[in-house]
């Protein structure tokens, strides 16, 4: 017993000495500014970097845009989705589906893209599933993000749909990361514990190293915040906490009664029990059309 409860104390400290390791690394890099993700297309970048210079114009746009027909494509799809595309009207030019979506949405179609790019990558064989979760979660939670902040709120609600398709990008940088840490892989419980304690930190260096609005930024890291409070009308990181908690109980929306007490987003939203499970029980359509628009 006593050899058993040893080897039992050695594993935990080997387990945690392994986390350890893994996390110090993860600073290192985000500390030192190196900050990339596997697999993430150069066309994504440079979609960024363009809709992050008030200078740009929208014909530079369609350029870097069309210069990947893979993205152009998904951004057409995006465009003509029931979800965005209100009129029924087939938009086929690209220059016409960008000014229509705004550059919010063109973010997201970019983002949705490369997000495509990194579950496929054959670098990060062995993790298909955590990622098409990850994926899976993202379209949720962004759907909801875009319903909150539409009809509940003064908020932009293609700026709320970003926050949603963002709010794991932590995450996804940890799970990118495991392939140098092979014994993680079958460590469920760790990579679960770093996830947890991890990802607002790393998702707002990647965040603030990408150069998106503070607003934004602010959000994805007040996330977990359940507790959180503030003056004033409802914020971004009210709705994105909202809508974590709406994607989470989507299918059990008895649940979801029972587990947003005390959140405070709620009330700041101007939600009750009933309003939230009306919310749910009405827009499972407009939510599915979302995920669809982003392939999900």
């Amino acid at each position: 017993m006593e050899a058993a409860r040893r080897e039992t104390e050695k594993a935990g400290k080997s387990d945690h000495a392994r986390a350890f390791e893994f996390v110090a690394s993860l600073a290192a890099e985000l500390s030192g500014g190196k900050i990339d993700l596997p697999s993430f297309p150069d066309v994504a970048i440079r979609v960024r970097r363009a809709l992050g210079d008030e200078k740009t114009t929208i014909d530079q746009v369609v350029r870097i845009v069309g210069s990947e027909p893979a993205l152009a494509a998904r951004l057409l799809k995006m465009s003509n989705s029931a979800a965005l595309n209100r009129s029924g009207r087939q938009i086929t030019e690209l220059r016409t589906a960008i000014a229509r979506m705004g550059y919010n949405m063109v973010r997201s179609a970019a983002i949705s893209f490369a997000m495509a790019q990194i579950r496929s990558s054959a670098n990060l064989k062995g993790l298909e599933q955590p990622l098409n979760d990850l994926w899976r979660t993202s379209t949720y939670v962004a759907a909801f993000c875009y319903v909150l902040a539409k009809n509940h709120t003064q908020r932009n609600a293609d700026e709320a749909f970003l926050a949603g398709l963002l709010h794991g990008v932590g995450r996804l940088y940890i799970l990118t990361r495991t392939p140098r840490h092979p014994e993680l892989l079958g460590d469920a419980a760790s990579l679960d514990e770093i996830m947890r304690n991890w990802h607002t930190n790393i998702a707002r260096a990647i965040l603030e190293n990408w150069e998106m609005n503070e607003d934004l930024v602010q959000a994805i890291a007040d996330q977990d915040d359940i507790g959180r409070e503030h003056d004033g009308q409802a914020d971004l990181s009210d709705i994105l906490i909202c809508a974590n908690m709406m994607a989470a109980y989507f299918d059990h929306p008895e649940d979801l009664a029972l587990n947003m007490s005390g959140v405070r987003a709620f009330g700041a939203l101007g939600l009750d029990q009933a309003k939230s499970a009306s919310i749910l029980a009405e827009s499972r359509d407009e939510i599915e059309a979302l995920r669809q628009a982003l392939g999900g």
